[in-house]
């Protein structure tokens, strides 16, 4: 990727980068699929967002879910700095994350579903960085549309620390945030992987499965 020297802090919006009003150029359609990316998604979808190390092998894992995913898109969010290009995300000073937004259909897979890909597709341990990616960029991220979203979040994160802890890991770093904007990231950046197949990914997980489910669910509606 991108190599500087960077801080490992998330600038204030005071002195984060400035950005600018318009949305910077990407792709209209998804490059598998091609439906629309920034729709409109037909009725009854939901939105999810996630940031789990570099966006290439982090997007990757959710278009390969299968049906029930009606598209993915990466782009950044979580920063000071409006319509950023990843030129200015990498510098570390527009405080953004590399995200994942994904359009799926909770009638064909669950929100659960996709939180067991997410912690189960990365170290959620590391702060801001995921192995050799180093920078608040790559740090992980749940962010949430939704209360429902959010309790399930938690509850989620809740049973993977005690898998965590009971295998020798310390405390999970991953930010659970309202879903902040969304700022598409360049085309060349859409489903990179799938265009590159043999390009970088830096993602790795730790092997250790992530309870979801009844279990989840029940902790979260007893405020576990």
């Amino acid at each position: 990727m991108l190599f500087s020297r960077k801080t490992l802090e998330i600038p204030t919006a005071d002195n984060a980068l400035k950005g600018r009003p318009e949305p910077i150029p990407t792709a209209s359609a998804h490059f598998l699929n091609k439906r629309a990316l920034k729709g409109p998604y037909p009725e009854g979808l939901e939105t999810a967002m996630f940031g789990l190390g570099c966006f290439w092998g982090a997007e990757r894992k959710f278009w390969e879910m299968g049906d029930g995913i009606w598209v993915t898109a990466v782009g950044y969010a979580g920063g000071s700095t409006p319509n950023p290009t990843y030129e200015e995300v990498c510098t570390g000073r527009t405080g953004h994350n590399e995200v994942v937004l994904v359009v799926f259909d909770p009638k064909k897979i669950s929100y659960e579903t996709l939180l067991k890909t997410f912690w189960e597709s990365h170290d959620p341990t590391q702060g801001m960085r995921q192995g050799n990616d180093i920078g608040t960029q790559y740090r992980s991220g749940i962010y949430v549309a939704s209360p429902a979203q959010r309790s399930a979040a938690e509850a989620s994160k809740q049973a993977y620390q005690r898998v965590l802890s009971a295998n020798g890991y310390g405390p999970i770093s991953t930010e659970i945030l309202d879903a902040p904007p969304f700022y598409f990231a360049e085309d060349y950046h859409q489903q990179y992987l799938a265009k590159v197949p043999h390009g970088y990914c830096g993602l790795g997980g730790t092997g250790l499965s992530c309870p979801i489910g009844v279990n989840v669910k029940t902790e979260a509606s007893a405020g576990v």
